[in-house]
């Protein structure tokens, strides 16, 4: 059993080495907003439990046992985000706080349960793929829209932010996961993207078009 704050620095470490091969102190205070002192002292307790590599100034990386916390824990997290969307129809834009909460539920049964009554999904409503029971998913070969040349086209399959006020943008503007989108134009002077989408065109900022996923 691990402690709530020992679970949310466990992920956050994992999605950071996703970036980066090693993590550092400062970019996990920055991912959890802390103090770059009380991420100092629970390095430690992970170290002492072996979930952590970590050498004061060097970096941490997750050992075989942290990295197979980390994952059950996005594997509880997507899980949740999938039942609460799919079988009680709240919004992809209202879920990712809730399951923040239910992801710490420890239950490997109760999860396995919900899995297997929801057919085993392998995407979350935000396209991200979801672990299986033995922590083994298909990792994203997708593309964000900036790195798309002009008449290229594909479908929106997933996102790098998850903010509610992101996503109710994307509801907004029909960008939603399954759509199909067409760059038409990028525009020289601020990088902005002009989309075809239901054969209509509509304009995208950059940083938009930097956090909208899509698959060719």
């Amino acid at each position: 059993m691990y402690t709530l704050a020992e679970e949310n620095y466990l992920k956050a470490i994992y999605k950071l080495s996703m970036i980066a091969e090693s993590v550092s102190t400062n970019q996990i205070a920055a991912e959890l907003a802390t103090k770059a002192s009380s991420v100092t002292d629970m390095l430690r307790k992970l170290a002492e439990k072996l979930l952590i590599n970590y050498t004061r100034y060097q970096g941490v990386t997750l050992t075989k046992t942290g990295e197979k916390v980390a994952v059950n824990i996005i594997r509880r997290h997507r899980l949740w985000e999938y039942f609460l969307v799919e079988k009680l129809n709240f919004k992809w834009d209202e879920v990712h706080e809730m399951a923040e909460e239910m992801e710490h539920i420890s239950s490997n049964e109760l999860i396995d349960r919900l899995d297997a009554f929801m057919g085993f999904p392998t995407r979350d409503p935000h396209g991200d793929p979801i672990p299986d029971s033995n922590g083994n998913f298909k990792k994203n070969d997708l593309k964000p829209i900036s790195a798309i040349a002009v008449n290229a086209s594909g479908t929106i399959s997933g996102v790098r932010e998850h903010s509610s006020a992101f996503l109710q943008y994307l509801e907004k503007q029909g960008l939603t996961i399954g759509k199909r989108v067409t760059v038409k134009e990028i525009i020289k002077y601020d990088n902005a993207v002009i989309l075809d989408i239901d054969n209509k065109e509509i304009q995208i900022s950059r940083d938009v078009a930097n956090n909208l996923l899509i698959a060719l």
